[in-house]
């Protein structure tokens, strides 16, 4: 009897309901920085490629995990999938800010200023689509690039 109430606690594992919506806001983010530092004038030595490729990985991971989220149930160890997702999302913004400290400091308003930028045009599309019967547009004040941006 034991066996039976351990797997039907083990099968009716719950999935928080806003996972799917932390993994995209996640890959957004990153795809954000990763856009803003491609458009930067930063050479590769400048760019700590270890932790850059540390980030690579996790969207990767967010990437399989919003894979996985789509799979029948029972073909995953889901329990295992909830534990590493949700340890990946927590540990984001601490190895987004080691990434950040390793770069130049002329790089940061600079490369602040580009995500936000990224950010915005991305939301925009995502509502466009969302949204196609409105007429919506994203106002992105009129910026001159600034010195050492292509």
């Amino acid at each position: 009897m034991r066996d039976a109430l351990d797997m039907a606690h083990r099968s009716s594992l719950e999935i928080p309901g806003d996972l799917r919506a932390r993994l995209e806001v996640a890959r957004l983010d990153l795809l954000a920085l990763f856009r803003a530092l491609d458009r930067m004038d930063l050479s590769a030595q400048e760019i700590p490629q270890r932790l850059l490729r540390q980030l690579f990985e996790r969207d990767a991971d967010y990437a399989e995990a919003l894979w996985a989220l789509d799979q029948v149930e029972g073909s995953l160890d889901r329990r295992t999938l909830l534990r590493d997702t949700l340890n990946a999302l927590d540990q984001l913004p601490s190895a987004t800010a080691r990434f950040r400290i390793q770069l130049p400091s002329r790089a940061h308003p600079t490369l602040e200023l580009l995500e936000a930028s990224v950010l915005c045009q991305k939301s925009c599309n995502v509502a466009k689509l969302s949204n196609r019967s409105k007429r919506i547009r994203c106002m992105i004040p009129s910026l001159s690039p600034p010195v050492g941006v292509r």
